[in-house]
């Protein structure tokens, strides 16, 4: 009876885009007890997976992200010298805590998740300009959001602010004296050139019609 394996069987990919054989490769390589060895078979690996990816090859330390991936599927279960920029251990790999909307805050979530993103970014930055600057780049965003989910409801710059500070949980705070309308240089433009577009046609239409180029041949006479 022939005896089939079911990917069901088999242990879970821990990273699917290196496939099944490096995996098995890998957890080959915990079984070496040579540490020569068994590093020169973790080389040959690290290797293998850099040919699967060559595209990668110019991201800043990737080597060592390759050797975090080795760990990772390692479980990190290997005795292994990997770069020092590579994730060692389990620990290590712990992600931060995402950050979540305050509790109770459904009504903040028009203003979509990368807005949460940005202020987990702002609050881990030093105090000082560049991070005042950063809120209110976030605060100018949050209000065009709240305007693209209710286009027929004013929206004033206080509320804004005002739960911008919530959001991130009174770590960025915005004074009062904060102009957050979006685009306002640029809507001047726009209008200067409508306008200027309009007097063109109209230039365009004396020219070609026959009843001003009359009229102004008449007042030269």
């Amino acid at each position: 009876m022939i005896n089939m394996e079911y990917n069901t069987e088999k242990d879970r990919l821990v990273i699917s885009e290196y496939g099944r054989n490096v995996q098995n490769l890998i957890n080959y390589a915990k079984t070496v007890e040579d540490k020569e060895l068994r590093q020169k078979y973790a080389e040959r690996i690290v290797a293998l997976m850099y040919q699967m990816n060559p595209q990668n090859k110019n991201i800043n330390n990737y080597r060592a992200k390759l050797w975090s991936h080795l760990l990772k599927i390692a479980d990190y279960d290997i005795e292994v010298d990997a770069p020092e920029d590579s994730i060692l251990t389990k620990e290590d790999a712990i992600k931060p805590e995402v950050m979540t909307y305050p509790k109770g805050a459904k009504r903040y979530r028009h203003y979509g998740r990368n807005v949460l993103e940005l202020i987990k970014k702002a609050t881990a930055m030093e105090d000082g300009p560049k991070k005042d600057a950063f809120a209110e780049t976030i605060a100018r965003y949050m209000k065009l959001a709240y305007r693209t989910w209710n286009r027929e409801h004013y929206v004033s710059d206080e509320l804004i602010i005002e739960d911008l500070n919530k959001m991130s949980q009174g770590k960025l705070s915005l004074g009062d004296n904060y102009d957050l309308n979006i685009g306002k240089d640029e809507r001047d433009t726009n209008t200067r050139r409508h306008t200027n577009n309009n007097n063109r046609k109209t230039n365009y239409r004396k020219n070609n019609n026959p009843r001003y180029s009359n009229t102004r041949n008449k007042k030269r006479r």
